[in-house]
C-alpha cells in the first residue's frame, strides 16, 4: 500500500527526514534548512508551560574549583589558573516524564551546569549517560513524541517505544545503557554526568581541541534494580529531590571529580569512526582522562520554581577559548534549547536572577520585550554600532575555526573504518558480568515483549544480534518465552 508524501508545514514535499543538510559531508548545519527549523521550532512549542523534555528536576548551587593545570589546552579564564574557584548551578532531571513523574524510574538523567565565569556564564549540557540514542535533530522531536506519554491511553506505550527504536539502530548503543544495571540511579549523587556530546577547547596560541567532558561522582556509582525503583517511586515520588535537598542541609555536600577525554584537533578526520558521533564513546585506551577540577553542590536554592524551573541552559553559551564542534546533536541543540527558553520563560528569561551572569556583566543592546527589566533608556542607544559609547565588539572568536567543503544539502554520517551502530553496544555488553547480563536481558524482554507487532519485535531482536549474538540471542528467547507464557 502506497504512503502519502511526508511535507513541510507549507505543504512542501520532504525529501530527506533522516539527516539535516550540512556544509559538505561532516560539516556544520545550514540554517537554510527550512525543514529542519521548522520542525524544531514547532517541537519546543509544543508544552506550556513545562518544558517538553526534562520538565521533571532538582537543582543547587555550589562551586567548580580548578584542581589541574589546562591552560594549555584552552584560554577560559575561569580554567586558567589552578586553585581559581568559581560559582555554579547544577540541574539534574529525568527526560521523558512530566513535572509530576516519580524520580526513581528507568530513563536518563540531565545534568546540566551553569558556570558563572567573569567571562559569562558558560552552560554544559548533558546526560548522566556519554552516548544519546539518535546522532541526528532532524530525529528528536520523532524520538520524544515515541517516548511521552501516548495521547490514547495516557501512558508511555512500548508499542511507540520500540517501534522508534526500531527505525533507529543508532540507538542500541544508548537503550543497552538504560536498560542496564546504571539505568536507574539511585540518586542524583550517586551518578556520573557527561557533557556527551564533542566541544571544541582553543588555547592562547589558536590550537585547537576536541573534548568529551566526564564528571565522576565521589560518592560511588549506586543504582537501584527494576523492583526497587519502582518500591521507591510508590513510597516517595520525590525520592532523588529528597535525598539531593537533605544532603545538603545536613551539610553533606555531594561533589563529582571533572575528567576531560582531549583529541587534537587535526586527528578527528582520520580517526576509526566519527568521532562527532553522539551515539559512540571515545576509547579511553585512545584519549585517556584528564583530571580537571571538582564540581560541589553546597547550597539548595530557596526557591524550587524561581531557581529550577526557570533556570534556563543553552549550549550555545560559550566563553572564550570553548566552542562547539560539527557535532549533529549539539549543532541542533545551539538553536533548540535557546529558543525553547524563549518561548517557554520569554525573550528576556536571561535577566532572571538564575540565569543572569554573576561574576561579570551583561551589556548588550537588547530591550525591551515581555517582562524586561534591563534599564536602558533616558537617551540610551539600542543599535550598534553607534557613536554614543555603547558596548562594541572584541573581534576575536571564541574558538578556532574549523574547514569545512562540499556541497550543500542533506548528507549520510561521514563513513569511517567503523562507523556501523553496533559494534560498541556489543563491546558494552561484554563489559558486564553475567548477573549484569541476566538483568539487562530481562528489563529489555520485559518492555519488548509487550509489543504487538511481531515485525517491530523483529527489527529490534536483529539489533541486539547484530550488537553481540549471545545478546541477540538471549533477547529473543526471553522474549519469546515472555509472550508465549
Amino acid at each position: 500500500m502506497s504512503k502519502p508524501t511526508l511535507t513541510t508545514e507549507s505543504g512542501a514535499p520532504v525529501a530527506d527526514n533522516q539527516n539535516s543538510a550540512a556544509a559538505g559531508v561532516g560539516g556544520p548545519l545550514l540554517i537554510q534548512d527550512q525543514h529542519l527549523l521548522e520542525k524544531l521550532a514547532r517541537f519546543n512549542r509544543e508544552r506550556i508551560p513545562e518544558r517538553v523534555v526534562h520538565a521533571r528536576g532538582s537543582g543547587a548551587y555550589g562551586h567548580f574549583e580548578v584542581t589541574d593545570d589546562v591552560s594549555g589546552l584552552t584560554r577560559a579564564a575561569f580554567l586558567g589558573t589552578v586553585g581559581r574557584r568559581t560559582e555554579v548551578f547544577v540541574r539534574f532531571s529525568t527526560v521523558a516524564d512530566n513535572l509530576g513523574g516519580a524520580d526513581a524510574v528507568r530513563d536518563p538523567r540531565g545534568f546540566a551546569v551553569k558556570f558563572y565565569t567573569e567571562e559569562g556564564n558558560y552552560d554544559l549540557v548533558g546526560n548522566n549517560t556519554p552516548v544519546f540514542f539518535i546522532k541526528d535533530p532532524l530525529k528528536f522531536p520523532d524520538f520524544i513524541h515515541s517516548q511521552k506519554r501516548d495521547p490514547f491511553t495516557g501512558r508511555q506505550e512500548p508499542d511507540n517505544v520500540w517501534d522508534f527504536w526500531a527505525h533507529a539502530p543508532e540507538a542500541t548503543h544508548q537503550v543497552t545503557w538504560l536498560m542496564g544495571d546504571r539505568g536507574i540511579p539511585a540518586s542524583y549523587r550517586h551518578m556520573n554526568g557527561y557533557g556527551s556530546h564533542t566541544y571544541q577547547w582553543t588555547n592562547a596560541e589558536g590550537e585547537a581541541f576536541f573534548v568529551k567532558y566526564h564528571f565522576k561522582t565521589n560518592q560511588g556509582i549506586r543504582c537501584l534494580s527494576s523492583e526497587q525503583g519502582a518500591e521507591l517511586a510508590g513510597r516517595d515520588a520525590n525520592s532523588h529531590q529528597t535525598d539531593l535537598l537533605q544532603a545538603i542541609e545536613r551539610g553533606v555536600h555531594p561533589s563529582w571529580t571533572l575528567y576531560v577525554q582531549v583529541m587534537p584537533a587535526a586527528e578527528a578526520a582520520g580517526y576509526t569512526f566519527n568521532p562527532f558521533d553522539l551515539t559512540k564513546v571515545w576509547p579511553h585506551a585512545d584519549y585517556p582522562l584528564r583530571r580537571v577540577g571538582r564540581l560541589v553542590l553546597d547550597r539548595n536554592p530557596d526557591n524550587v520554581f524561581a531557581e529550577v524551573e526557570q533556570a534556563a541552559f543553552s549550549p550555545n553559551n560559550f566563553v572564550p577559548g570553548i566552542g562547539p564542534s560539527p557535532d549533529k546533536m549539539l549543532q541542533g541543540r545551539l538553536f533548540a534549547y535557546a529558543d525553547a527558553h524563549r518561548y517557554r520563560l520569554g525573550v528576556n528569561h536571561t535577566q532572571l536572577p538564575v540565569n543572569a551572569p554573576k561574576a561579570t556583566t551583561a551589556d548588550n543592546y537588547g530591550r525591551d520585550g515581555l517582562m524586561a527589566t534591563n534599564p536602558q533608556g533616558r537617551g540610551a542607544k539600542n543599535y550598534e554600532p553607534n557613536s554614543y559609547g555603547g558596548p562594541v565588539e572584541t573581534g576575536q572568536a571564541l574558538a578556532a575555526p574549523f574547514a569545512v567543503s562540499g556541497h550543500t544539502g542533506t548528507h549520510q554520517t561521514p563513513q569511517h573504518a567503523k562507523d556501523d551502530d553496533f559494534f560498541q553496544a556489543g563491546e558494552l555488553y561484554r563489559l558486564m558480568s553475567p548477573e549484569e547480563r541476566q538483568r539487562l536481558v530481562a528489563n529489555i524482554a520485559g518492555g519488548l515483549s509487550q509489543v504487538t507487532r511481531d515485525d517491530v519485535v523483529d527489527r529490534n531482536l536483529a539489533h541486539f544480534h547484530a550488537a553481540d549474538p549471545e545478546y541477540g540471542r538471549r533477547v529473543e528467547e526471553a522474549v519469546r518465552e515472555l509472550r508465549e507464557g
